[in-house]
C-alpha cells in the first residue's frame, strides 16, 4: 500500500502514480505502448474525464490497478468475495433467506455448505446465525451468499455460528479487524482464549469459555475503534485486570 492521503467529497484524484508507477522516463523507454486500466473502488467516480471522490476518507490503493476511498458508510452494500454474518429470517424449498444488513436479504442455497448434497442438507433454524461469503452481488437482484469456498469445497471457517455473542461495529472498524494482526485482537489473545468471526457488514461474533470474558472482549473491541496503539494496550490491560 502506498502512503495514505485524506480526501473530501469533490476532490480530484490523481491516478498517474498507478497508471505509470515507474515514472515518465521509464515510460518513454518502453518499446511497446500499453494502456493500463485502473479500477475505481468505493468512494470514487469519473466525471468529465476526471476521477473525483464523493466521500470523505483515506485514499487507498493496491499499488497496481485499483484505488478506492476507505470511509465509514452508514449501511452495508454487498460486494462479491466479502465475508458477512447474517441471521436466517426465512426458509424455502431450495435454501434460506438471510438478513445481512443491506437493503435486501441474501439468498443462501441449502447446497452451499461443505459436504452438502440433495440427500444431506444442513438443517438451520430461523433465527440462527451464519458466517458466509458473498458470491453474487448486483444492484438489480438480491445478493447471494455461500458458507464454503466453492473453489476448494471446504468450509474454511464459514457455516452456522452456534452459541457465542454478536456485537455490531461500524463498517470501517470491521474492515480494520479483518486486517493482518489487528492490535486489539492480538492483545486480547495474549490473555484470553476465544473464537471470533468478523463480517464486513459490521457484525462480530465472539465465543469464549464464559460470559464475563465474552463481555470483556466485546467491550474491548468496541472501545478500540478510536484509540491509539498505546491507549488500546492500556485499555486491554485494565479490562483484563478486572477479571
Amino acid at each position: 500500500m502506498s502512503e495514505q492521503t485524506f480526501v473530501f467529497p469533490g476532490n480530484a484524484i490523481d491516478i498517474n502514480f498507478l497508471v505509470n508507477p515507474r515514472g515518465e522516463q521509464d515510460a518513454e523507454n518502453e518499446n511497446e505502448e500499453t494502456e493500463q486500466v485502473v479500477t475505481l473502488g468505493p468512494g470514487l467516480f469519473e466525471y468529465n474525464g476526471e476521477v473525483r471522490s464523493f466521500a470523505a476518507g483515506k485514499l487507498l490503493n493496491n499499488s497496481k490497478d485499483s484505488i478506492w476511498v476507505d470511509y465509514n458508510k452508514k449501511r452495508y452494500v454487498a460486494a462479491e468475495g466479502e465475508p458477512v454474518i447474517g441471521t436466517v429470517i426465512a426458509r424455502h424449498a431450495e435454501g434460506y433467506r438471510v438478513d445481512i444488513g443491506c437493503a435486501q436479504p441474501a439468498n443462501l442455497d441449502s447446497l452451499a455448505f461443505e459436504n452438502a448434497t440433495k440427500r444431506n442438507k444442513p438443517n438451520i433454524a430461523i433465527g440462527s446465525l451464519v458466517y458466509g461469503r458473498v458470491c453474487l452481488a448486483n444492484k438489480h437482484i438480491e445478493p447471494e451468499i455461500e458458507c464454503f469456498n466453492s473453489n476448494t469445497g471446504k468450509s474454511e471457517g464459514y457455516g452456522e455460528l452456534t452459541d457465542g455473542f454478536v456485537i455490531q461495529t461500524s463498517l470501517m472498524h470491521s474492515r480494520a479487524l479483518l486486517k493482518h494482526n489487528p492490535q486489539v485482537l492480538v492483545l486480547l489473545g495474549e490473555h484470553l482464549s476465544f473464537e471470533i468471526a468478523v463480517g464486513l457488514n459490521g457484525y462480530v461474533w465472539i465465543k469464549s469459555p464464559n460470559y464475563e470474558q465474552t463481555i470483556l472482549i466485546s467491550n474491548a473491541i468496541k472501545n478500540s475503534e478510536y484509540l491509539s496503539e498505546s491507549d488500546c494496550k492500556l485499555m486491554v490491560n485494565q479490562l483484563v485486570s478486572s477479571l
